[in-house]
């Protein structure tokens, strides 16, 4: 089965979490038999047949941005070519380029979506988009939410639950490097002590401000690993409240963001908008066995993190609250392992990348035979 994933950014170029899910995807799928291929928007223009990890990516050129969302002319003709070899095409929700591509491009090949987030930030971009998007989701075979939480609070997902079907992200333990000795060593000199740690893109709508205000005036100390348009304004702020007891370390390679996430005291999550629908770096966390704090928005990090199971969920937007619950984890190290540990038996138990990749061998599978009966 051949399957053509399709979404605005991928790796080398951007690591954020619906790329992760993409690749785990593609290069899990090769064991259930699934051929993947994955194209996507590139500033640095087109290419084709680009190797990535042992799938095949593909890029056009990116022309411009309109309301963060990526467009490019020449995408129309790479999609339709790709598509009509593909038995299967796999959209990653939100992308209004994506949509319009669908029907410019007149594919009538079976069709799933992954959708990952509700459109929250850009209102005035949604109202416009509307039509199209329901047009859209209205005729694909197959819509897939992260979280049974994502599924029961979003507006647009309740509008078409007929089509839902619920797969959580999965991770594969096995692809994360073995940190070596000597990067071990370096972080734990450059942090003495227990430490709390954020790995991810450092956008709006990830509480980081809020994290900010939380350790002014604390003893502990924590990681920021990641960057994104954010970036300037958080370190700013930081200089502005005089913390000295935060390290922001921009974009991490994959063996020191393991060798943190082995170091990290508990991790720390204070996303705050529905923007958060899942959050791939807080299960990470748990992969690693550490306890986690979370914020209650409704989306699947509640679904990840269990409040007083494997970590806490705390109120979003909530410095003072923030502030408590890291005292409350380093001031009961008991407590705060056996949360690790229930962590890592969720992530065995619910979020393991073979897991997932059942699920949406299975899927497609439906797909194709309900698609060949009609």
């Amino acid at each position: 089965m051949k399957v053509l994933h399709f979404f605005k950014t991928y790796r080398p170029q951007t690591f954020g979490g619906i790329e992760q899910v993409i690749y785990q995807l593609a290069e899990g799928g090769i064991a259930y038999g699934i051929e993947s291929e994955v194209l996507y928007l590139s500033s640095q223009g087109s290419g084709r047949a680009e190797p990535s990890g042992r799938h095949i990516s593909h890029r056009s050129k990116l022309d411009f941005h309109v309301a963060s969302t990526g467009f490019s002319l020449s995408a129309f003709k790479d999609f339709a070519e790709l598509a009509a070899q593909a038995d299967l095409v796999h959209y990653h929700f939100p992308w209004p380029y994506m949509d319009l591509a669908h029907y410019v491009s007149r594919i009538r090949k079976p069709t799933v979506v992954s959708y990952h987030s509700d459109i929250v930030k850009q209102k005035w971009l949604l109202k416009l988009y509307q039509p199209l998007m329901h047009q859209f989701l209205g005729a694909v075979d197959s819509i897939v939410a992260s979280s049974p939480v994502y599924a029961a609070f979003s507006p647009v997902l309740r509008r078409y639950r007929d089509k839902v079907t619920v797969i959580p992200y999965g991770l594969d333990r096995a692809i994360y490097p073995q940190p070596t000795q000597e990067r071990l060593a370096y972080w734990q000199r450059q942090l003495k002590g227990p430490f709390f740690l954020f790995i991810g893109a450092l956008r709006y709508y990830k509480g980081l401000h809020f994290l900010l205000q939380a350790l002014r005036g604390q003893a502990f100390t924590c990681v920021i690993a990641g960057h994104g348009f954010e970036e300037a304004a958080l370190k700013q702020q930081a200089e502005q409240l005089g913390l000295s007891n935060v390290l922001f370390t921009g974009l991490l390679s994959e063996e020191d963001k393991a060798a943190l996430l082995t170091l990290c005291y508990a991790f720390v999550f204070p996303s705050h908008l529905r923007s958060e629908a899942f959050g791939i770096s807080l299960l990470e966390a748990a992969m690693y066995g550490k306890p986690m704090i979370s914020c209650e928005i409704h989306t699947g990090t509640s679904f990840i993190n269990l409040d007083q199971e494997t970590g806490l969920v705390i109120p979003p937007a909530d410095p003072v609250a923030l502030t408590e619950a890291m005292k409350t984890l380093l001031g009961d190290p008991e407590r705060a392992a056996r949360m690790g540990e229930k962590a890592i038996v969720r992530y065995e138990s619910v979020f393991s990348s073979e897991q997932m990749l059942q699920s949406y061998a299975e899927l497609y599978r439906t797909v194709l035979v309900k698609r060949r009966a009609l």
